[in-house]
């Protein structure tokens, strides 16, 4: 079976608002995947969704085959839109508490990327620039051997050049056999990486394509082609 993620019926209401309506997808293993929409189409809500942050929705959603629930965590690695550590730790703490929380975190692979990143593993996190904190994060996420790497804007507010660093290491240092899912409203830096495309407005999946079949159909680029899509979203 090719499938690692699969969401059936998948609905979620905030009050009277309808974040997500209805949706049904099917993701397969070693994919690169862009979720792309405006914002408020639902792609933070259905992330959340994937990665058991929200329970309390209606349909199904399936991780490898089984039914989500707390043990999909273990599959999935997920680097979220904000930060998300204190910043009174060391580096060398957050390298602890991942050591004790995954047993597929990877610290060989951890130091090589901060090394890589130019970081130091003995420093307070709050003295970090913005952009190695950014880094230290990826370094992070990409340090598990997970089934599923999932990106929340990871290239969202950082200079072009730090931008192109993320996107590299994403793509060189994941699991080749493992499935990226990655939001972004930065369509033009990342449209070259991705395999598949979803496209969700107002909760709802308008397609689910590989991404040269919506060139070819559209007959413009994957950036122009949202463009397009959503001139109307607001």
């Amino acid at each position: 079976m090719d499938e690692i993620i699969r969401i059936q019926y998948l609905s979620k209401m905030y009050g009277e608002l309808n974040a997500l309506n209805n949706v049904n997808l099917t993701l397969n293993k070693g994919k690169i995947i862009g979720l792309l929409g405006p914002n408020g189409s639902g792609k933070t809500t259905l992330i959340k969704v994937i990665t058991g942050m929200l329970k309390q929705y209606t349909g199904s959603v399936y991780i490898d085959g089984k039914l989500a629930s707390d043990e999909s965590k273990a599959l999935i690695s997920y680097l979220p839109d904000q930060l998300y550590f204190d910043s009174w730790m060391k580096i060398k703490d957050l390298e602890l508490y991942f050591k004790d929380m995954f047993s597929d975190f990877n610290q060989d692979r951890f130091h090589q990327l901060l090394h890589r990143f130019m970081i130091e593993d003995r420093v307070y996190i709050k003295n970090l620039s913005k952009g190695n904190q950014e880094k230290l994060q990826l370094a992070l996420v990409l340090s598990r051997d997970a089934k599923i790497y999932i990106f929340d804007e990871p290239i969202g507010g950082v200079d072009p050049a730090l931008r192109q660093i993320i996107l590299d290491t994403i793509i060189s240092d994941r699991n080749p056999e493992a499935t990226i899912l990655l939001s972004t409203h930065q369509i033009y830096d990342v449209e070259t990486l991705f395999e598949e495309v979803i496209f969700l407005k107002k909760g709802e999946v308008l397609f689910h394509k590989p991404t040269a079949e919506v060139i070819k159909e559209s007959g413009k680029s994957l950036l122009e082609t949202f463009k397009e899509v959503f001139k109307y979203a607001s």
